[in-house]
């Protein structure tokens, strides 16, 4: 499907931009987000350079509601299935938060197929503090508490900067308007968060990694996105001075880092 953002049902429902013919980038989103709600500013500026494709991990954007758990062998197996109907034999991948953790596994599961890797506010374990968020996340979910969770999100995803900026009112607004828009899958997604752990297979990855952390990020701390980088050989690191939705805070530097940094690595 090419020429516009395309989103199609399925079991797993797919975004797909492949007017420019470049090569292939591959979106992995966040838990509780969606492709294009976390990479929708981005979409203009990857696709000028890049065929990409993502899909909507199970409760996000059109893709229904898992029955049970979800694994990340899984998601992982459906974004690479989602390259495969779009003919792209090899790609690169860009991961946002849990996203991070899919790429890895991509990576892992299919390392003659990946070119490069952008991993942003992720982590490769997810530590006590972070751990203890997405059980919380994944009861609240399961619950529907949406305000509940709203609560527990909206002060750690905004920069310090951003969250004193508020008045009450627009603090409250954004309270509500972040209740309004949990997706029936988040819980789900987070459950993934509790016990991640991938630092046995960081050291295996044998392609050029860009790691971009977020420096005002509360939800992942800039020190576990540094020890990502720092367990992955080579890897190369920038900095965005955000908290943790660059999308919203500066989407354009963003999308100017990947651009960059895939635009060295030769297209195959």
């Amino acid at each position: 499907m090419s020429g516009a953002t395309a989103t199609t049902r399925a079991r797993y429902a797919r975004t797909v931009r492949t007017e420019s013919g470049g090569p292939g980038l591959l979106l992995a989103h966040g838990a509780g987000g969606s492709v294009e709600g976390n990479f929708g500013p981005l979409l203009d500026a990857l696709a000028a350079r890049h065929s990409v494709v993502g899909v909507d991990y199970p409760g996000a954007g059109d893709t229904p509601k898992a029955e049970g758990p979800l694994r990340l062998d899984e998601l992982a197996d459906q974004l690479v299935a989602a390259a495969d109907a779009e003919g792209l034999e090899r790609f690169a991948v860009l991961g946002y938060s849990l996203g991070g953790n899919v790429a890895v596994r991509v990576a892992t599961r299919y390392p003659e197929r990946v070119t490069a890797l952008v991993l942003t506010a992720s982590f490769a374990r997810a530590g006590h503090g972070f751990g203890l968020v997405g059980e919380m996340w994944a009861e609240l979910g399961r619950r529907g508490e949406n305000e509940l969770l709203a609560r527990l999100l909206v002060p750690l995803v905004l920069s310090e900067e951003q969250l004193e900026a508020l008045s009450p009112e627009q603090l409250e607004d954004l309270v509500r308007g972040t209740a309004a828009t949990v997706t029936p899958g988040g819980g789900d997604q987070a459950a993934l968060i509790k016990g991640a752990d991938l630092r046995a297979e960081l050291a295996g990855i044998g392609v050029p990694v860009l790691v971009v952390e977020t420096t005002g990020d509360r939800l992942v701390p800039p020190a576990f996105q540094r020890e990502l980088a720092d367990a992955l050989p080579g890897a190369r690191r920038a900095e965005l001075p955000t908290g943790h939705l660059p999308f919203a805070e500066r989407p354009g530097q963003w999308a100017s880092l990947v651009t960059e940094f895939l635009s060295e690595r030769p297209a195959r």
